[in-house]
């Protein structure tokens, strides 16, 4: 039965080649949207461990996150950037379910999860989201949510208007374009919480100050973040 199944499964991958999001190489069997060498060749922040580091200090004198993290760095043209780039402009859902979960493992490894009480994926417009057909946000929430089983709360905060990209605007133009631009209901679900902001990549950090600037009003809210990868400049 084994070597039938295993047998079948190699023709598939003969016929319909599963290739990696972020190389190109061929995926062999138990590999699953990247391959091995990419997946361990990520440029990983090991910031779940490290206080003070460079994306909470991101946010030092604007808002107060209790912590904060990414999984990676960002880098133009590199893995993380790419299989980010696959995930919102060419619809591949999967890389998100599966960046998620392995940002989970670190997260959980750490122990960075163990007074979060909730994950609060940063929320797209509902235009925007209808246009792309999904929330990045959410999709990473959702892996990280299938293995640490924690809750996943995405009716709460809520996008407002819509911002234009982010992608070509300096730092300043960054803030501006995403001041007000969320709000919050149903805000009693996160009240007296500890809630982990989700998100793909952390550049300026104006996009989770907004969104902290939204969810300070509810009664004994804490709020940290994190976020697939960290720019360690603005791309």
């Amino acid at each position: 039965m084994n070597i039938a199944f295993s047998l079948a499964d190699d023709l598939i991958s003969l016929l319909f080649p599963r290739l990696c999001h972020s190389c190109g190489d061929h995926l062999v069997r138990n590999e699953n949207v990247i391959c091995t060498r990419c997946r361990v060749s990520i440029p990983k922040t090991g910031f779940e461990v490290v206080r003070d580091n460079f994306v909470e200090k991101l946010f030092w004198g604007r808002c107060r996150l209790e912590k904060a993290t990414a999984l990676a760095f960002y880098v133009k043209g590199g893995k993380m950037s790419r299989l980010i780039y696959r995930l919102k402009y060419d619809g591949h859902r999967e890389i998100g379910n599966e960046m998620g979960r392995l940002l989970a493992v670190s997260l959980i490894s750490s122990g960075f999860l163990d007074d979060i009480d909730c994950l609060v994926p940063v929320p797209l417009h509902p235009k925007r989201e209808k246009k792309r057909g999904f929330n990045q946000s959410l999709l990473i929430a959702e892996g990280i949510a299938s293995l640490s089983g924690m809750e996943i709360v995405s009716d709460s905060l809520v996008r407002l208007c819509s911002a234009d990209t982010q992608t070509i605007r300096s730092r300043t133009e960054r803030w501006q374009n995403v001041e007000g631009i969320f709000g919050v209901e149903n805000g009693e679900s996160l009240s007296y919480r500890h809630i982990l902001l989700i998100d793909d990549v952390i550049t300026t950090g104006s996009t989770i100050d907004a969104c902290y600037a939204a969810l300070s009003g509810i009664p004994g809210i804490r709020v940290s973040a994190a976020s697939l990868a960290v720019a360690m400049a603005i791309v």
